[in-house]
């Protein structure tokens, strides 16, 4: 299976003020930038949102202060908002999606298995709606390409329909068919 690096098709614009989004903070971290007169020091907030029936979104965003930096990326993440194909409670299909050295493989599961991936990833599939899939994450753990991976493979996904594999049309005319035998002494 190839990993997807892009969204396949076009995106819809989700308008978030319809939608009751919870948020979730995936992480803050402290980043300095080096400059002629010291260290410029900023906070980096990750932040998800999702309504946990069908629509998530990713924003990252940078601030001086911890409460600026999660308000900015809370509001990137509403304007990211993708639609997430939800089959039975878990995924359409299997998906292999790779950004950066981060790689994800998610498959659809049980009912009942629950959310068996790592962290981040969880956290993207909760808000999304998701209750059982099998995921491994292969390649680099940072945060930022691991949720930025399943936001891809979620946005690549297929609906149930699409995905059914239709039975291959064989050529007749190739093979040989066999003839019939027919009685002649009557």
């Amino acid at each position: 299976m190839k990993a997807v690096t892009k969204i396949r098709g076009k995106k819809v614009k989700i308008d978030a003020s319809e939608l009751s989004l919870e948020e979730k903070l995936l992480g803050i971290d402290r980043v300095t930038k080096v400059v002629k007169g010291g260290k410029h020091l900023r906070f980096r907030a990750l932040v998800v949102v999702g309504d946990r029936n069908g629509h998530v979104g990713f924003g990252l965003a940078k601030a001086a202060g911890v409460p600026e930096a999660v308000r900015k990326a809370s509001a990137m993440a509403k304007k990211e908002l993708i639609q997430v194909p939800i089959k039975d409670g878990t995924i359409p299909h299997e998906i292999l999606a790779k950004f950066g050295a981060s790689m994800l493989l998610l498959k659809p599961a049980a009912p009942g298995t629950g959310l068996i991936v790592n962290n981040i990833a969880r956290a993207v599939l909760e808000l999304a709606g998701i209750k059982d899939v099998l995921g491994k994450s292969l390649g680099g753990a940072s945060k930022i390409n691991v949720a930025k991976a399943t936001v891809l493979a979620l946005a690549n996904l297929r609906k149930s329909e699409e995905a059914a594999i239709q039975p291959a049309l064989t050529d007749v005319s190739a093979g040989e068919v066999p003839e019939e035998k027919v009685d002649e002494t009557e």
